[in-house]
């Protein structure tokens, strides 16, 4: 039996119904299946409770709080089949569908199976994931999903280019209609980084998204003025953190 690793939030799957507060889709109406496990480990990550295990040696910005642990893998995975995921989405009547993690593509094979399931109900959901281009989908996969919401990772979240930066994925997804490109930014000096991968890649400016780091609405808004100037300048797309200005920092919003 097909089993998908979610995220647990007190002692429930992570699967909420939202808003899409990022991206070419910001404000749209969405239900969030938030998977666990991830192959990157970004140093100012709003998910680290889906990588940051007990054992491990990755940093994290919450590492100078003392009530900051990492975190037991057994508790915070909750193992769901497909139809236990449908009948949690199913309750909020919403059919825009956002696979999220943590690194939703470790799971490839099984959230084709988790689509494929779902088509079997009704014919009009719009799955779309979000992903850090690391990991190229396969022709089942590339052959259900709507959307590639694709946020590449810059060094400012301390992952090793090597790991961060694979051409093959990111010549993939430049090339795909389906994809669009996020970055995180987190100061004005990260966007020679992110001009040199788009020049790289041929990723189109229309295709990039261009996005504050910060987890509340007091550190977005301090680099909202110079990003905007920053993507009118250069042909990129704007977007915030709608379900931080909304909700603040938590979880399951």
């Amino acid at each position: 039996m097909t089993t998908v690793k979610i995220a647990n939030l007190d002692g429930k799957p992570e699967i909420f119904h939202s808003i899409q507060g990022e991206g070419k889709n910001i404000g749209q109406p969405s239900v969030f299946i938030r998977t666990s496990l991830c192959n990157l480990h970004c140093i100012w990550c709003d998910t680290d409770y889906t990588w940051n295990w007990e054992k491990t040696r990755f940093a994290h910005v919450k590492d100078t709080d003392p009530t900051y642990t990492k975190y037991k893998m057994d508790e915070l995975i909750i193992s769901l089949t497909l139809e236990e995921i449908y009948e949690e989405v199913f309750k909020s009547g919403c059919k825009n569908i956002v696979l999220t993690g943590g690194e939703p593509m470790m799971q490839l094979d099984e959230l084709s199976e988790l689509m494929q399931f779902f088509n079997t109900k009704a014919t009009d959901y719009f799955f779309e994931i979000e992903t850090n281009g690391t990991l190229v989908p396969d022709a089942t996969f590339e052959g259900l999903i709507h959307q590639y919401n694709v946020s590449p990772k810059l060094a400012n979240s301390n992952n090793p280019k090597k790991l961060r930066e694979k051409p093959e994925a990111y010549n993939y997804f430049s090339a795909n209609e389906k994809a669009v490109f996020k970055f995180v930014i987190s100061a004005e000096n990260d966007l020679t980084e992110v001009l040199e991968i788009c020049e790289t890649y041929k990723i189109p400016n229309r295709k990039v998204y261009l996005m504050p780091e910060g987890t509340n609405p007091e550190a977005l808004q301090k680099k909202q003025q110079w990003l905007i100037e920053i993507c009118k300048k250069h042909q990129f797309n704007y977007t915030d953190r709608l379900h931080v200005h909304i909700y603040g920092d938590k979880r399951g919003v």
